[in-house]
């Protein structure tokens, strides 16, 4: 029974035994009809040979004298099977043939025959291997239903492929380079065989739908009302800065360096940001001289204006602001540096802009008005262990949005934050720019930002309170002091040079009127030490401060930001990602904008659309399906992160109402 069944596996590695000029023989003379003489005469051939290997003791199995039928019914599978990959993927009768033979080879196999099968296939004379077009050497053939081919790797299969990233890709690599031979894949722990080596279409396993948010219950209420909005996309891009990619070159190792050149990536990126045609533009990640040479020129061209802010040091990369001026006019323009020296809570380069914008109506709107909106985009600090300079860093900036949003009255214009914060949703930091407040007083640093888990160290750094110190000139509301009201009206807080000048004044000298008469202790009036100053002229402090006590351990800020995105896809069940340093994929980039709070629920705030409207989104990708396109970046995205994209609405009215 053992060799039975042996016999019966046997026949599917008969192409494998047979020499080279049989298989183009049987190439040549099955196109489009069946040579059963041929196919016989080779059956024959080959169990005599068989016949010879046999031990004296064994004779020819009466198995095999009767499957000429069953080979003659898979070698024309088989010959569709090695024609071509069309062939293979129109041809019913390889999948039926394929079943046959599986449930054959599932009733007949054993641990023992497996055992026995691969010892026998381990005894194949080497000279018999068949090597086409200079491929890697066959190995057993098994049909598969799931359209994979053994041994294809060499034969010339022409594949369909209308993606311009990997059409463009292909061209630029060296036409004579040959494919790597990949690894054979076991099946059911026997039949190892090779995969068809097939360009994966990009284009369609990184598809992104638009998600229109405009149908939402507050949107269609404006729209009832006949009120008009004002509609503009915004879009936040890291774009992998060059210098970075060539200093951390072990980050990318599963890319082909062709698609980490410059002069790959560069036209990519255009084209993905032309694709788009956001009107506000913010950039992170972006090259000095490329930005010079090459983005700013090619941005004008697009109808931009650009506004760029290196980071401060030996960096050769920062932030980019770019808006339509046929959209949009400029009303005032604020870089924010984080380093200050001095202080280690910001001893690092990192940097932000923040821009106050007009949206400009058309004239047929007549006598109407919008507000102006505030655009600030930042790169944080990305050390996951220095999560209480992340945490400052972000209240600088929100210092910087409160003094450039903050309206006559005391309220806020319509705010976007876009940015690399380097923070994973729920994390601390992502709670406090959503929540409005946290509570830091001893936090690990590592855990601000959630990037990773450091809990087992033994002595982590922890967020002590106060955050900064005073002298950064920033309350722990995240406001500059210069702008807060006082809590209690002529209380201020007065600079210490001119508190010093009252130490030795002459009124320190003088006897109060009042002061009741005592002998040899009030009755006579001291003299001037030697070593005193003279008295000089009276200094008045020119900008006395208010005072502005500082909270224990908790910080907040007044401008009601959510996210765009849910970080979170319903329909996968999966969490989105925007990167995937080192193949795991996390969201660190975010566009968050005004909104009106509701509730609170749980320590998290609710909130619903105000002024400022979300109208849609480009959706996010999975963990998974950037896996299945070799991560990030690849042939069709030139960045190690994706981009965000949304549209908003701002409410227009008319200047009476104004």
């Amino acid at each position: 029974m053992l060799s039975n069944a042996f016999s019966a596996c046997q026949k599917n590695v008969l192409l494998a035994k047979s020499p080279s000029t049989q298989i183009e023989g049987v190439f040549a003379a099955t196109t489009g009809r069946s040579v059963p003489e041929e196919q016989e005469a080779l059956l024959q051939q080959w169990l005599e040979e068989e016949v010879g290997n046999l031990p004296a003791n064994e004779s020819v199995p009466a198995a095999r004298k009767v499957s000429v039928t069953l080979t003659s019914a898979w070698l024309e599978g088989s010959e569709l099977l090695m024609t071509s990959l069309s062939d293979l993927n129109t041809s019913p009768e390889v999948a039926q043939c394929a079943d046959q033979q599986l449930s054959e080879l599932n009733t007949l196999a054993s641990t023992e025959l497996q055992d026995h099968a691969v010892a026998e296939l381990a005894r194949l004379p080497a000279e018999e291997t068949v090597t086409v077009a200079g491929s890697a050497p066959w190995a057993a053939v098994v049909p598969q239903t799931d359209h994979q081919t053994a041994g294809c790797d060499g034969i010339n299969v022409e594949v369909l492929n209308d993606d311009p990233a990997v059409l463009a890709w292909s061209l630029a690599c060296d036409a004579e380079t040959v494919p790597p031979v990949l690894p054979a894949q076991p099946i059911q722990d026997a039949v190892p065989f090779y995969p068809v080596p097939t360009e994966v279409p990009y284009h369609e396993i990184l598809w992104r739908d638009w998600e229109d948010l405009s149908v939402q219950p507050c949107v269609l209420e404006q729209v009832s009302k006949n009120t008009s909005l004002f509609e503009f996309r915004v879009m936040s891009y890291n774009i992998l800065a060059q210098d970075l990619v060539e200093q951390g070159l072990d980050l990318y190792i599963h890319c082909h360096p062709d698609i980490l050149s410059w002069s790959y990536r560069l036209p990519n990126l255009l084209q993905e940001i032309q694709h788009w045609d956001p009107d506000v533009l913010c950039l992170q990640e972006v090259q000095e001289n490329h930005y010079w040479e090459q983005l700013e020129p090619t941005f004008k061209e697009m109808g931009f204006a650009c506004f760029y802010k290196r980071r401060t040091g030996t960096k050769t990369d920062g932030c980019a602001v770019c808006y339509k001026h046929s959209r949009f006019q400029l009303i005032s323009l604020s870089p924010v540096e984080y380093f200050r020296p001095g202080l280690d809570i910001l001893n690092r380069d990192n940097v932000g802009l923040v821009l106050l914008l007009q949206p400009v109506l058309p004239e047929d709107l007549g006598l109407k008005a919008v507000s102006p909106l505030c655009v600030a985009n930042t790169h944080v600090l990305f050390n996951p262990r220095r999560g209480d300079i992340k945490l400052a860093q972000v209240a600088l900036l929100l210092a910087e949005i409160d003094k450039i949003a903050r309206t006559t009255e005391g309220s806020y214009y319509p705010v976007i934050l876009c940015g690399d914060l380097n923070s994973v949703p729920d994390s601390p930091l992502y709670k406090f720019i959503r929540n409005g407040e946290l509570s830091y007083h001893g936090m690990p640093a590592w855990k601000v930002s959630g990037q990773e888990d450091f809990s087992q160290q033994l002595y982590p750094r922890k967020l002590l309170a106060p955050l900064w110190p005073s002298s950064l000139g920033v309350t722990d509301k995240c406001q500059y002091v210069t702008l807060c009201q006082p809590k209690k009206l002529g209380r201020r807080e007065y600079s210490r040079d001119f508190l010093l000048q009252f130490r030795y004044c002459d009124v320190a000298c003088e006897r109060p009127p009042q002061l009741v008469l005592l002998e040899g202790v009030t009755d006579a009036k001291p003299d001037r030490p030697a070593h005193w100053p003279k008295p000089a002229a009276m200094v008045k402090d020119p900008e006395p401060q208010p005072f502005i006590p500082r909270c224990s351990g908790v910080i907040q800020h007044g401008l009601n930001l959510t996210s765009v995105y849910s970080h979170f896809l319903p329909h996968r069940g999966r969490p989105e990602v925007t990167t995937m340093p080192m193949g795991l994929g996390a969201t660190v980039d975010y566009i968050f904008y005004s909104a009106e709070p509701v509730e609170n629920k749980a320590g998290r705030r609710l909130y619903k659309d105000g002024a400022l409207k979300l109208l849609g989104r480009l959706s996010l990708l999975s963990e998974d399906v950037l896996l299945m396109a070799n991560g990030l970046p690849n042939p069709f995205c030139s960045s190690d992160h994706l981009c965000l994209l949304a549209s908003f609405g701002l409410e227009v009215s008319s200047l009476r109402e104004s």
